[in-house]
């Protein structure tokens, strides 16, 4: 890992014969995106808006978009209905939009960490979950599940347990992985790794001595992902995670384009890379573990999205930054679609339909010219 591990030509600023900061600043001016992304990001912006309330329609019971649109303005404004659209109502308000809400904020807030877990341990196949936050929160669904511990969370409980297994995860991960020399990329992934297997372990004995089946169930909703449990209750602390994150994230995007050129030439550029690094661990795994305890954790999205940004609108980082978020949760809203309908009534983990498009997505990636992995 003596360098970036990916690379789509060369930074803007940055020529290839040289190594300087990037001439592009963090920020544009207020209000104002970064240049040439006013168009993509209508476009995304545009399509996004009109999916979710076409998504939130469709499903097993299909309900028009107009009569849609009615509902959740009712729902937004009090509104009235009458008594034989009640059911149709509920569907709409009650069950389907805090689903798709849900979805686009994951869906954000996924490829917004995979930016960000990419760019903090330097490694192209770093995804939000590489640094073992998923596997700590599913020994903490599961052990919730079996023990009944967080009754006093009513049906949070397991969210809540969720939750604190990620973050009891992330400080291990640090723990094991912090040296005299601070955090280091390579030391980050191989603690991730090695973390994983080992909460894996832990939760497959919990399992195998548990005699509730329910277990069972519990550890494949969350090592595979899915929206089924969403509630309005759910999203308010995963919207505002994942706003923050991104938002933060994106006041460091000039940061985060000088630690690609590696620690040596981050810190003659007058950027403190532990203090970085460190900064960055504690802020995606306070995200992850938000996002997995309603969600569980969905693979690829984190992966493979930066990469088809990048590709789109350039390498830096506060164009990247702009884009994903709203790429992410278009993505998603159309995931958790295909997730309830393609077997229905019976209802796919959306984390095999993200591997079953992400997988492909990626090989091609590979293949493709002037996008490297690692060398020629």
């Amino acid at each position: 890992m003596a360098g970036h591990p990916f690379r789509t030509g060369h930074l803007d600023g940055v020529p290839s014969g040289g190594v300087r900061a990037p001439e592009e600043p963090a920020q544009p001016a207020p209000g104002r995106l970064p240049y040439g992304l006013v168009l993509p990001v209508a476009l995304i912006l545009g399509a996004l808006l009109l999916s979710v309330p076409v998504v939130i329609g469709l499903g097993t019971a299909v309900v028009p978009p107009t009569d849609t649109v009615r509902y959740l303005w009712a729902g937004l404004t009090g509104g009235t209905i009458t008594a034989d659209e009640v059911t149709r109502y509920q569907i709409i308000w009650h069950i389907r939009t805090p689903r798709v809400l849900l979805a686009a904020c994951v869906g954000a807030g996924l490829g917004v960490v995979g930016v960000a877990v990419q760019s903090l341990v330097r490694n192209a196949l770093a995804d939000p979950f590489v640094l073992g936050v998923s596997s700590g929160a599913s020994v903490g669904a599961v052990a919730v599940t079996v023990s009944g511990g967080f009754a006093a969370a009513g049906v949070y409980a397991v969210s809540a347990g969720a939750f604190m297994g990620a973050l009891v995860a992330a400080a291990l991960v640090f723990a094991a992985a912090h040296s005299r020399a601070g955090l280091t990329p390579l030391r980050l992934v191989l603690t991730g790794v090695v973390m994983s297997f080992g909460f894996q372990s832990v939760m497959a004995m919990i399992i195998y001595f548990s005699p509730d089946s329910e277990a069972t169930s519990t550890l494949l909703f969350w090592s595979m992902g899915g929206f089924g449990a969403a509630t309005w209750g759910a999203l308010p602390a995963v919207a505002v995670a994942v706003i923050a994150g991104t938002v933060l994230l994106y006041r460091r995007s000039r940061t985060l384009d000088v630690m690609t050129f590696g620690d040596e030439t981050a810190a003659s550029l007058g950027v403190d890379t532990t203090r970085t690094r460190t900064g960055l661990f504690v802020l995606t795994s306070l995200v992850t573990g938000t996002m997995v305890a309603v969600s569980g954790a969905i693979a690829f999205v984190g992966l493979v999205l930066p990469h088809l940004v990048r590709i789109v609108v350039g390498a830096t980082h506060a164009r990247v930054l702009t884009v994903t978020p709203l790429a992410g949760a278009l993505f998603m809203v159309w995931v958790d679609l295909l997730s309830r309908t393609v077997v229905a009534p019976r209802e796919l983990p959306v984390g095999v339909i993200t591997a079953l498009v992400g997988v492909p997505v990626f090989v091609a990636l590979m293949r493709r010219r002037g996008y490297l992995f690692g060398g020629r």
